[in-house]
């Protein structure tokens, strides 16, 4: 699907939904995807971009954003403690703040270097075993926790279980 409609359609569901248009941010995932296809939508002036690795994108961006300007890269999946630096280093934003630890090594990483990427909470909302999050009932102290951390938690993620309808785990957060 074209760039272009993708953002009709988001747009359409922000009038649908009554939020302003606009509103609604694509983060365009581009794991594994070529440099090539990368290129051709960087070319049409998109900014956004989830990777789910911290070494592929630190492979991947730094090039791109020698080339394009306004880059911001976040990481959309697991981060293990030991590869927190390279993450602060290499994305404007974190989504996967999933646990005690990670959130002590990345204030301590913020300390150090001066800066911290934006982080979002990672809430388990369907209870998954299988799946990283902190649990609905502990979100509320492990999000103060965080921000005494001076981490700058911008909001919450969750993937609720894939045989659900998503809205329904709003009402858990």
């Amino acid at each position: 699907m074209a760039l272009a409609d993708i953002q009709a359609r988001i747009a359409a569901a922000e009038a649908a939904a009554g939020r302003p248009v606009g509103n609604t941010h694509l983060i365009a995932v581009s794991k594994i995807q070529p440099d090539e296809r990368i290129e051709a939508v960087l070319q049409q002036d998109h900014r956004l971009y989830g990777e789910n690795r911290v070494q592929e994108a630190a492979g991947k961006w730094p090039g791109f954003r020698d080339r394009f300007d306004g880059v911001s890269v976040h990481l959309i999946g697991p981060l293990q403690s030991n590869k927190a630096r390279q993450a602060m280093e290499s994305f404007e934003a974190i989504h996967s703040l999933d646990r005690p630890k990670l959130a002590t090594a990345l204030a301590r990483l913020a300390q150090e270097l001066g800066h911290c990427p934006d982080v979002f909470v990672q809430v388990n909302t369907g209870h998954e075993p299988q799946k990283a999050g902190i649990l609905p009932a502990k979100a509320d102290v492990f999000i103060t926790r965080c921000r005494e951390l001076d981490l700058p938690v911008q909001g919450l993620m969750c993937l609720p279980p894939s045989d659900e309808e998503p809205s329904l785990h709003f009402a858990l957060l």
